[in-house]
């Protein structure tokens, strides 16, 4: 390791949970965002910061003025262009010793699958059940971990898939029956710091999966009402007849 990437790293590297090691392998790892708004931008900012070594960014919107409220990796200048290439922008201003990869159209089920099984973790930062199904479904057939996080007015949540982890439960097992509805930003509205905390938390499980310290969200949903600076942690539990999960399952 350069002493140049030494320095740079250097407050985390002296973390007895990353070391010079844990450092490597930050450097080493891949992860695919999909979604590079109010979660995805601190998702991908502090990755980049903290040395994922390779960044894979997906999203085919462009840059408008009402996501400056709370998608902070874009800018006033940068209104109009691909999202994709904002962020990158972004972070090769911050990291330019990390390697940045976009994908700025909407991935097919093929793409979506390859993408994952090239990914060391999948972070989901989209805004629809129907997309986190197809991501979801993604990472159970290829066994990749998947953070997965959601936001709307001031509440927020985030779980984790991780396929190592016996009986750990997936997104489908959770929202099993949930349907498109109208809790969506543009008609409920969402704070901006509400968006920036639960993509923090995403990118602090991402590195902990990459890592393999403490003990993550796996199983687990974390809910977070900043309205009254409220925390709620609720077991999951797998669901026997869940259609992504488990149903390659034999019947019992």
């Amino acid at each position: 390791m350069k002493d140049e990437t030494l320095l740079r790293y250097s407050r985390q590297i002296m973390l007895p949970e990353i070391g010079i090691e844990g450092q490597e392998r930050l450097l080493n790892s891949r992860v695919l965002i999909i979604g590079l708004g109010g979660l995805g931008c601190p998702v991908a900012i502090y990755l980049a910061a903290s040395g994922v070594g390779h960044l894979v960014l997906a999203d085919f919107d462009t840059v408008e003025l009402s996501n400056l409220q709370r998608q902070i990796i874009h800018t006033n200048k940068r209104i109009g262009l691909r999202k994709t290439e904002s962020a990158s922008a972004a972070i090769q201003a911050l990291n330019p010793e990390i390697k940045v990869s976009c994908i700025s159209e909407k991935m097919d089920s093929d793409k979506l699958h390859n993408e994952a099984m090239l990914a060391d973790i999948v972070v989901d930062c989209t805004d629809s059940f129907s997309t986190r199904f197809e991501i979801n479904h993604a990472c159970v057939t290829t066994q990749t971990p998947l953070v997965s996080g959601a936001a709307i007015r001031l509440e927020g949540q985030v779980m984790v898939y991780d396929p190592n982890k016996e009986s750990c439960p997936c997104y489908r097992c959770l929202h099993e029956h949930s349907r498109e509805g109208t809790l969506n930003c543009a008609e409920n509205g969402v704070g901006s710091v509400t968006v920036g905390v639960i993509g923090t938390i995403q990118a602090t499980e991402t590195i902990k999966l990459i890592l393999g310290f403490g003990e993550s969200l796996a199983g687990n949903l974390l809910i977070f009402d900043a309205k009254y600076m409220e925390w709620k942690k609720l077991r999951l539990h797998k669901n026997p007849k869940c259609s992504c999960c488990s149903a390659s399952l034999p019947e019992i």
